[in-house]
């Protein structure tokens, strides 16, 4: 059957003999024919010509490939719900799982947060010319750096400052960090304003920041069974682009607020779409999961634009439909 799908003429015993890997005879391939036609699951559409399937034999492929994908997409979730503790390795298996069963390449980027907050800020004296500032967010990452200063800040004004940023920008994500809140910040250290930019600074730099984001790949070699995208040059460009994995991080978004909640935001870059020189002749799927409430992450399909669309989209809603059950278990 998947043959006939794919050239839509007749199939015969020697074609199934060469080109799978059963390791049978022609002979033996035509006596299991000849058994199958007598079941009525194929047809010989006139003399010596291969045999096509009948409805009764697409019936019995398509129920066996739904049981097939069923039994696959529940072995998938036994195995996500044993590792949820470790994610990393859960979406590694969703990389490697995806490219096995689309036979195209595949990549997953690690959850993020839709909008990181400011939870805790210290600024701290090392000398008389530097001062350390710490700033921990929402998501417990803590980040550092060392900012130069023209004259030594009094120990009783940092003790200030560090009260006044906290009081001041503690649940604030960088949108919300307006002019007005500034400026009460200038306002109250008139004198060390220079001082309250680099800080700013550092804060805005540290809540836009994406470099920690981890992104899994699987299957990038697939891309060179498809000859338009075997081509040494063309090849070399996307392999790369795996390798690098940061060229991928516009492509793995976050979701416009909501769209991801009510389909998993679904998307389909084909060709220049993708923005890509070195994907300009690939198309890619991709869609969301969510962890929690604001925070998400992205699995991505890239194949050659000829792609199986329709598989790919139906692949990945069955898939974020079981991590989204598995996450909702474990919240």
């Amino acid at each position: 059957i998947r043959t006939y799908l794919e050239t839509g003429e007749p199939v015969g015993s020697r074609t199934i003999s060469k080109y799978t890997d059963l390791n049978l005879s022609s002979a033996t391939i035509r006596n299991e024919m000849s058994d199958l036609e007598e079941l009525g699951y194929i047809l010989q559409p006139h003399t010596s010509a291969g045999r096509i399937p009948s409805d009764k034999g697409y019936r019995l492929y398509v129920d066996t490939m739904l049981d097939a994908k069923e039994s696959e997409i529940q072995n998938l979730r036994d195995e996500l719900e044993e590792k949820t503790e470790k994610i990393d390795e859960v979406l590694q298996k969703v990389a490697r799982v995806l490219a096995t069963n689309t036979n195209y390449a595949t990549l997953v980027s690690g959850p993020r947060y839709q909008s990181k907050h400011v939870k805790f800020i210290q600024v701290t004296e090392v000398d008389e010319k530097s001062l350390l500032v710490v700033i921990v967010l929402d998501n417990n990452v803590v980040k550092n750096q060392m900012i130069r200063i023209d004259e030594p800040v009094e120990q009783e004004t940092i003790v200030k400052l560090n009260f006044m940023l906290n009081t001041t920008l503690n649940g604030l994500d960088v949108l919300e960090m307006n002019l007005a809140v500034i400026q009460k910040l200038k306002e109250q250290f008139d004198s060390h304003t220079r001082v309250i930019d680099s800080i700013l600074e550092i804060i805005g730099k540290t809540l836009l920041d994406e470099d920690d984001l981890e992104i899994y790949t699987s299957g990038a070699t697939n891309i060179l069974k498809y000859p338009e995208l075997s081509d040494k040059a063309k090849a070399a460009q996307i392999l790369d682009a795996f390798e690098e994995k940061r060229i991928f991080h516009n492509w793995l978004g976050l979701p416009e607020k909501g769209r991801a909640d009510e389909s998993h935001d679904i998307q389909v870059y084909i060709g220049d779409e993708t923005n890509l020189d070195s994907m300009k002749d690939c198309s890619m799927v991709t869609a969301t999961y969510r962890v929690q409430e604001g925070v998400y992450g992205k699995i991505g399909i890239v194949g050659p634009k000829r792609m199986d669309y329709d598989k790919a989209v139906g692949t990945l809603n069955s898939l974020m439909s079981q991590l989204d059950d598995i996450f909702k278990d474990k919240n």
